[in-house]
C-alpha cells in the first residue's frame, strides 16, 4: 500500500494526509501515482478533460500511459489537484527495461529468478450508476485478476457473499456508509468455509476497526470509484493485484 503524504489546503492552510491512488498497469503491476513531495496543490475551480489526466510511467514495464490526476479533499470543502512527478525520460533502446535483467554473457548460465508475473490486458472498468453495477464491476475485476467462473450468488442475504468463483469469494458493499467489522468477518468466514480467498469491495470505504481486522486476516480490500475501477486499500490487495489468482 502507498504511504500517505501531507497535502496543505491552499484555502484554509490545513495540512491533510493523502494516500496516492494505485491503478493496475497493463503489465499487471500496481502503479501508484508518484506524488511530487513538496509540490503545491492547486484548487479545482473548473474541471477540464485535459487537466484531469496525467502521464505516468510504470517502473516495472516502462509503459507510459495517461491516468486520472490525483485529487484530495479538505474538511473545509476545498478539492485540490495534487501535483505528480513528471515522467522520466525513456531509457535508450539497448538498455534493459526497468526492473529487468541484463542479458548474460555468452557461455554463462543465467541466474534463476522468480516466476514471471501474470501478463494482463488493461482492465476495462464498468461505470457505476446502480448497486448492481458495483457487483458487475467487482466481478469483471476478479475475472481480470485471473479467477475463473465468477458468478453472482442467488441468496446473498443468507450467505453474506455476492460473488463466487474458483478459489475466491467476494462481498460488495454499494451503500454510502463505511463498511463495518461484521461484514469483514462474515466474508472471511465464507472464504474459510470454501477454502478460498475472501475479497471485499466497498463504495464508501471502511471503518477503522474493519480495516484493522482485514489487515490481521490478510483480506484484500478495494474501494470502488464511480468509474468502476477498484483501488487497493491494504497490502493484501496490492499483493492480489501483483499475483492475481496465483496468490493462493
Amino acid at each position: 500500500m502507498a504511504d500517505s503524504v501531507p497535502v496543505r489546503c491552499p484555502a484554509c492552510r490545513r495540512e491533510n494526509a493523502f494516500t496516492p491512488p494505485t491503478f493496475p498497469c497493463a503489465c499487471g503491476a500496481p502503479l501508484t501515482m508518484p506524488v511530487l513531495r513538496g509540490g503545491v496543490p492547486v484548487e479545482i475551480l473548473h474541471r477540464t478533460w485535459q487537466a484531469s489526466w496525467v502521464e505516468v510511467r510504470c517502473e516495472v514495464c516502462g509503459r507510459q500511459d495517461e491516468w486520472p490526476a490525483p485529487e484530495a479533499g479538505c474538511v473545509c470543502g476545498t478539492v485540490v489537484r495534487v501535483p505528480v512527478a513528471p515522467a522520466p525520460t525513456p531509457p535508450p533502446p539497448n538498455s534493459p527495461p526497468p526492473g529487468g535483467r541484463a542479458r548474460p554473457a555468452p557461455g554463462t548460465r543465467p541466474e534463476a529468478g522468480p516466476p514471471p508475473l501474470p501478463q494482463r490486458p488493461a482492465f476495462r472498468p464498468v461505470t457505476i450508476r446502480t448497486a448492481r453495477d458495483c457487483v458487475t464491476a467487482a466481478a469483471q475485476y476478479l475475472k481480470w485478476l485471473g479467477f475463473a467462473d465468477i458468478a453472482r450468488t442467488q441468496e446473498r442475504t443468507a450467505s453474506g457473499v455476492d460473488l463466487k468463483g474458483t478459489g475466491v469469494v467476494a462481498q460488495v458493499d454499494p451503500t454510502t456508509r463505511s463498511t463495518g467489522l461484521r461484514e469483514i468477518e462474515c466474508v472471511w468466514l465464507n472464504g474459510l468455509s470454501d477454502s478460498a480467498i475472501a475479497v471485499f469491495f466497498s463504495l464508501a470505504g471502511y471503518a477503522r476497526d474493519a480495516r484493522s481486522r482485514a489487515d490481521d486476516l490478510h483480506i484484500p480490500l478495494f474501494v470502488m470509484d464511480l468509474t468502476g475501477t477498484p483501488q487497493p486499500v491494504n497490502d493484501a490487495a496490492d499483493e492480489l493485484i501483483t499475483y492475481g489468482a496465483r496468490r493462493r
